[in-house]
């Protein structure tokens, strides 16, 4: 008897997906959304469901370092691709969240400049903010305006997300400027 559950189940594919910097083999059917493959069988739930249209950005992950709408892509489709999630944030993610599951510093920021009240958006955001800075780290404050606009928040205003994302991004532009490794540069 054959227990080989790609031939026992045809519409089933083997798929391996780097997320997180961990490697995980999955079964699953064509058709699964990356966003339902990393909360269902990852178990990732930090990255939420929307709208399923798209439109909302509450799925929003990186893939190869861009901002993507998880619930857009399959997760077939990402196979091959690096995949981050909001947990990555805190498990080394930029500005040294390091282990034991501190907040990296876009989230510290987020936290202080209070960007977020139900926090059912958060996620995407953070996403799209990480995505984002790591591409433009000179950014304007209009400029990440412009660029929060496409996720959506019912609760913030959105001032106080672009005030987080800014506050970040100064940081990270000051912490460059002052290497953590050259001798002016540490902190002790």
């Amino acid at each position: 008897m054959n227990t080989d559950p790609v031939v026992t189940h045809p519409d089933l594919q083997l798929i391996a997906l780097d997320v997180n910097g961990e490697q995980h083999e999955v079964m699953t059917e064509p058709r699964r959304t990356l966003v339902d493959v990393l909360r269902h069988e990852l178990r990732l739930t930090g990255t939420h469901v929307g709208c399923e249209h798209g439109i909302c950005g509450a799925c929003t992950v990186l893939v190869d370092d861009r901002p993507v709408r998880a619930c857009l892509m399959f997760a077939a489709q990402a196979e091959g691709m690096r995949i981050r999630t909001v947990e990555s944030l805190a498990d080394g993610g930029h500005g040294g969240g390091g282990h034991g599951g501190e907040l990296n510093d876009l989230q510290r920021a987020f936290t202080e400049h209070h960007a977020l009240q139900c926090g059912f958006c958060t996620p995407g955001f953070l996403m799209l903010a990480e995505g984002f800075l790591a591409e433009q780290p000179e950014a304007t404050k209009e400029k990440i305006r412009e660029v929060v606009a496409s996720n959506l928040c019912r609760c913030t205003g959105y001032q106080t997300i672009v005030e987080a994302i800014d506050a970040c991004a100064t940081a990270r532009r000051g912490a460059c400027a002052n290497p953590c490794n050259s001798p002016a540069g540490k902190e002790h």
